[in-house]
């Protein structure tokens, strides 16, 4: 029976930082801890990470948060996890040492391998039905290849059971549990591009496509069920860990999106959409990701959403900060926005890396277009907003294109989330309500979600939504004439055509 003392220790591992937050049941934060950790960059397009270095981050964030507030440890009833999605490592299992850096999401040294592997129509296209996925470079797949078919005996060991793959997650609780325990959770999972989303298991076609042996792959389970106890000298033993989920998934579930036409948008250095689609697993005719969602315990079903991803959304006021200079803090851009009334005709497209979903265009390269000898950095500011706005306006419309969902309300986190000009902007052109919560710690709040129902501290989805409807929140409605609206959008797309590479 839950105790009005217990607490829950949610994990957020992130891509540049470790965090550990504790929640009471209230879901109200009482301490988080935070430790950044290295990126590596070998060669030009290959990202990496220390498996190591991230393990100890996230000891010591969870040191961190313990300290703050003097927390005893007693009162932790259980720990759930949130991880940065397809980042491979492999590993031993008897000394628990990685064989290699962890290879991250950002990675494209597989690129090319992708490309002659899946080459073939029909193999594109079974990929795309069996996992939801569009293939490419992004997800475990083509990584683990890679790390099997590189290094010198790894292949051999693999095939002996010597070695173990996981996601961040699996390797998370392979170090916890003491190595006791081999497992991912169904959304994790979902984004190797190894896993069946509609049977709910490894796929022997694509095991044998990446030749890849199925005993390196952890067991997958539901997102809330037990995983194991804690096992580790930097920890308190026997803490049940009983909730996991990839962190866009946990996000959408820590926004109590919990039924189909539920969706939320994460503002990061990309932005991620997310929208539940229920026990249907549509396949995007607009190149939109299906994915597995995170399901309360009992669910009986698999759940799914679609996914759109935006590679560049936070980032171009990144750059616009640290390469151009015409802002000292991020947090500038929105009043010198709102100095002007329009962009004077400017359109930025900021496709640094190519353009994700719908285009799925690698080689567009960004774009400033509509100069005029009168534009200003007021104009640009505006125009970098309402770029962010028009990219997720873009991923809407394939939702609304692939499914039957409305989408008249749009819950949002993350960093740009605080900016309010680009809340008002985005729900005018989606001509949609926008929920901002104030705890802006949706990710992590998510994988609490999960351990609390889990654990039995929290009884239902239903007290989960109560619980979060009595919180405080700001609310964006539309304001803008159909006309206008159509005028904006117009814009936008004729300046993305400029940029794409593929018509």
């Amino acid at each position: 029976m839950p105790n009005s003392q217990d607490l829950i220790l949610a994990l957020d591992q992130g891509t540049t930082s470790s965090r550990a937050i504790i929640y009471d049941q209230q879901a109200e934060i009482l301490a988080v801890g935070q430790t950044g950790f290295k990126q590596h960059y070998p060669k030009p397009g290959w990202v990496e990470h220390d498996a190591m270095e991230i393990l100890s981050s996230q000891l010591t964030a969870v040191t961190e948060a313990l300290v703050m507030k003097d927390i005893d440890t007693s009162r932790i009833r259980c720990i759930g996890i949130t991880n940065q999605r397809e980042t491979t490592v492999l590993w031993n299992r008897k000394t628990g040492v990685p064989v290699a850096p962890a290879i991250v999401w950002q990675c494209r040294r597989t690129s090319e391998m992708v490309e002659a592997l899946t080459s073939s129509p029909a193999t594109f296209e079974r990929i795309r039905e069996s996992t939801g996925l569009v293939p490419d470079a992004y997800f475990s797949a083509s990584k683990i290849k890679w790390l099997l078919d590189t290094l010198p005996g790894v292949r051999e060991q693999a095939v002996r059971g010597e070695l173990a793959f996981g996601t961040i997650d699996s390797w998370l609780i392979w170090q916890l549990t003491g190595g006791k325990t081999h497992a991912t959770d169904y959304t994790n999972a979902s984004r190797t591009m190894l896993f069946n989303i509609h049977e709910g298991r490894w796929d022997e076609w694509l095991l044998d496509l990446f030749d890849i042996p199925l005993q390196l792959l952890p067991e997958v389970r539901p997102s809330a069920s037990f995983y194991g106890h804690t096992e580790h000298s930097s920890l308190p033993a026997g803490i049940p860990i009983c909730g996991v989920a990839g962190d866009q998934q946990a996000a959408l579930f820590g926004q109590t999106c919990f039924e189909p036409g539920d969706a939320k948008n994460t503002y990061g250095t990309g932005c991620f959409l997310l929208v539940h689609t229920g026990t249907r697993a549509p396949l995007s005719k607009h190149q939109l990701l299906t994915t597995i969602a995170a399901s309360a315990p009992g669910a009986g079903q698999l759940e799914y959403a679609l996914e759109g991803s935006v590679f560049v959304s936070g980032a171009l006021v990144q750059w616009l900060r640290d390469e151009l200079g015409l802002i000292k803090k991020a947090s500038e851009i929105e009043s010198l926005a709102r100095q002007v009334e329009d962009t004077g005709g400017v359109h930025i497209v900021p496709a640094f890396t190519g353009l994700g979903a719908p285009y799925w265009d690698m080689d567009a390269r960004g774009a400033i277009l509509g100069l005029t000898r009168g534009t200003t950095k007021k104009h640009l500011a505006r125009a970098a907003l309402e770029a962010m706005a028009f990219q997720l306006s873009d991923l809407v419309d394939a939702v609304r294109a692939d499914t039957a969902l409305e989408l008249n309300q749009l819950r949002v986190d993350g960093g740009a989330a605080a900016n309010d000009f680009l809340l008002q902007f985005q729900s005018s052109i989606l001509d949609a309500d926008i929920i901002r919560p104030l705890n802006s710690e949706t990710t992590a709040q998510g994988a609490a979600f999960l351990a609390g129902l889990s654990s039995g501290l929290w009884q239902s989805t239903a007290e989960l939504k109560a619980l979060a409807l009595g919180k405080e929140h700001t609310s964006f409605s539309p304001n803008m004439t159909a006309e206008v609206r159509k005028n904006h959008l117009d814009g936008w797309h004729q300046a993305v055509e400029r940029v794409l590479t593929k018509n």
